[in-house]
Parts: C-alpha cells; structure tokens; sequence
C-alpha cells in the first residue's frame, strides 16, 4: 500500500522559500501571482495491507516524525 504524505506551514507562519519562489516566477516573467507556499511531499510503500492500520502508522509518522505539528498541517492519501 501506498501512503503520499503533504506537507505545508499552517496559514499565519512564514514562509521564505515560498516568497523566493514568488519573486523568482516574477522576475522570470510569469506574473499574476499573489502568493506562493512549499511544502514538503513524501511517498512511503507500506506493508501494510489493512487500510485503517495504515493510516494509524502513518498518522503516528507524521506526529512523531514527518511533520512539525506547531507549525505544519499535513494530509495523508492511501493507494491500496
């Protein structure tokens, strides 16, 4: 089973390579862009066939590991 974790900074923090990205898609021509925000995305091939167990591991990653959970929001998509 795979497991596609996204990963973003809560509205309200600050995100500096999101407005790099902005001011370098300006400077390259690309215009009407009002915000830009990164992330982060991680893919996991589990071994896990029960899709309820499998969000459990995963949910439990993203607390204990993958994502800072002051500052970040994440959402987990399962492929079976």
């Amino acid at each position: 089973m795979k497991a596609r974790i996204h990963i973003t900074l809560k509205n309200g923090v600050l995100d500096p390579q999101g407005k790099a990205t902005e001011h370098a898609l300006g400077g390259l021509g690309f215009g009407g862009i009002n915000d830009a925000r990164q992330g982060k995305y991680i893919e996991l091939d589990l071994a896990e066939n029960d899709p309820v167990k499998a969000r459990d591991t995963v949910e439990a990653m993203c607390q204990k590991l993958l994502a800072n959970t002051v500052i970040e929001n994440y959402e987990i998509d399962l492929d079976e």
